[in-house]
C-alpha cells in the first residue's frame, strides 16, 4: 500500500478502510501518524485550545450482573459491602460539585437485578427537582439495555422516558472493544457489540448529546482495535440529519492489578509510545468525530500532554471521585487548576466546555489560566 497516498486520503477526512487502518497502525512511524492526526485535528479544532470540563463521578450502586473480569468494584446481590447512593447522599455530593464550579454528574450505574426503569426515573427526576440546573451524564448502553429488557421496553422506549425523567446525555461506557469475541470473554453479561451500537442508534436519532470509548490493552487484537473504531465511524454517519451524534471518542487503558482478568490473562502495560499511537490512529479513522480525549486518569499527565500532539483537543474532566479504574491500580489526580497548568504547559489554552463541547465561562471562585 502507499504510505503518503492513505495519508492524503485521511486529511480530506476521506472513509479509511479496515485494510488501510491495520496498515498504517502496524507500518507507520509515530511521528508520521501523529503529523496526520494533528492536521486533522485542525480540521476541527484551529483555535490552538483544549477543552476541559469540571463534573462529578457518582456510582449509583455497586450491584452489578455484568461479571467484568477488569472490575475489582462490582459486588452481587447478596455481597455483605452492597451499596445503593441516597438521595441525602446525592444532595452532599452535589453540593461539594457546585462549590467547585462544576455542574455535571457523571452518574454510573451498576446493572442491578432489581432496578427497572421506575427506579432511574425516580432518581433522575428527585435529582432534577433539587438541582433543575445540574446536567444528568448517566449510564451507558449496557444498562439502557439491561433497564429495557428487564422493564419490557424498546430502546427508544425507554430512552424516551428516561430523557423526561432528566438524563440529558449519554456517556459510551461499555463499550471494552466492540468485538463479540472479546466481550464474551471479558464481560459476559453486558449487551453484545450490536446492542451496544442499536442503543447509540436510538440515542441519536432522538437527538442526545452521546459519546463513545474504548477500553484496550487486554486481549484485543490491532484489528479489533481497528474495527471497533470504524464500527463508531459507520453509527455516526448514519445519525438522522441534525443529531450530532457522538460528541467525542475516549479511549482508556486497561487497569488489571487484583482483577480476575489479571488471572487469566497476561496483560501487558500500555506503553505512552503505544496510547499516543492509538490516539493518532482514532483522529486518522474516526473522520467523523469531531473531538478526540486523552485519557489523563490512566496514562498520566506527560503522556496525556504528548497526545495533544497527536490528534487529541481535549482533557477530559477532573473526575471529582472516580472508584471505578481507580480500584483496579489506576491512581492519577488533577484538579481544576492542575489540569489548566497541564495544557498551558503542552502549549495550549485551556477552554471549559459543557458535555456538548460548547465552550462555557469559567465560574466565580476557580482558578483561570486561560
Amino acid at each position: 500500500m502507499d504510505r503518503i497516498a492513505i495519508y492524503n486520503k485521511a486529511i480530506a477526512l476521506q472513509p479509511l478502510t479496515v485494510e488501510e487502518g491495520l496498515f498504517l497502525y502496524e507500518e507507520s512511524p509515530l511521528s508520521e501518524l501523529s503529523y496526520v492526526a494533528n492536521e486533522i485535528r485542525k480540521r476541527y479544532r484551529d483555535d490552538n485550545k483544549v477543552t476541559w470540563i469540571i463534573d462529578r463521578n457518582v456510582n449509583i450502586t455497586n450491584v452489578c450482573v455484568s461479571n467484568c473480569s477488569f472490575c475489582n468494584f462490582h459486588r452481587k446481590l447478596k455481597d455483605e459491602d452492597t451499596f445503593t447512593t441516597t438521595i441525602d447522599e446525592y444532595v452532599e455530593k452535589i453540593e461539594e460539585m457546585l462549590k467547585r464550579g462544576g455542574n455535571q454528574l457523571l452518574l454510573q450505574g451498576g446493572m442491578h437485578p432489581k432496578y427497572g426503569i421506575e427506579f432511574y426515573e425516580e432518581l433522575y427526576s428527585s435529582l432534577k427537582s433539587r438541582y433543575p440546573e445540574v446536567k444528568l451524564h448517566s449510564l451507558g448502553p449496557p444498562e439502557i439495555h439491561h433497564i429495557a429488557r428487564k422493564s419490557r421496553l424498546s430502546y427508544r422506549d425507554t430512552l424516551v422516558r428516561l430523557m423526561k425523567a432528566g438524563l440529558d446525555s449519554l456517556p459510551g461506557a461499555g463499550a471494552e472493544i466492540l468485538s463479540d469475541r472479546v466481550r464474551k470473554k471479558l464481560s459476559p453479561g453486558k449487551a453484545t457489540t450490536d446492542q451496544w451500537l442499536d442503543v447509540m442508534r436510538e440515542a441519536h436519532k432522538l437527538n442526545m448529546v452521546t459519546s463513545a470509548t474504548m477500553m484496550f490493552g487486554h486481549i484485543e487484537t490491532l484489528q479489533e482495535r481497528v474495527e471497533h473504531l470504524l464500527k463508531l465511524r459507520e453509527v455516526q454517519a448514519s445519525r438522522p440529519e441534525g443529531s450530532d451524534g457522538f460528541t467525542a471518542f475516549i479511549p482508556w487503558t486497561v487497569y488489571t492489578e487484583g482483577t480476575k482478568l489479571a488471572e487469566e490473562f497476561d496483560c501487558k502495560p500500555i506503553t505512552p509510545a503505544s496510547y499516543v499511537r492509538l490516539i493518532a490512529m482514532s483522529r486518522i479513522l474516526l473522520n467523523n468525530v469531531p473531538n478526540i480525549q486523552a485519557s489523563w486518569l490512566t496514562v498520566g499527565k506527560a503522556t496525556a500532554q504528548a497526545t495533544l500532539y497527536a490528534g487529541a483537543n481535549d482533557m477530559g474532566s477532573i473526575m471529582i471521585e472516580e472508584n471505578v479504574v481507580s480500584s483496579a491500580g489506576a491512581n492519577y489526580q488533577m484538579d481544576a487548576e492542575g489540569i489548566q497548568k497541564a495544557i498551558v504547559e503542552a502549549g495550549f489554552m485551556p477552554q471549559l466546555r459543557n458535555q456538548a463541547y460548547e465552550y462555557q465561562d469559567m465560574p466565580e471562585g476557580v482558578v483561570n489560566l486561560s
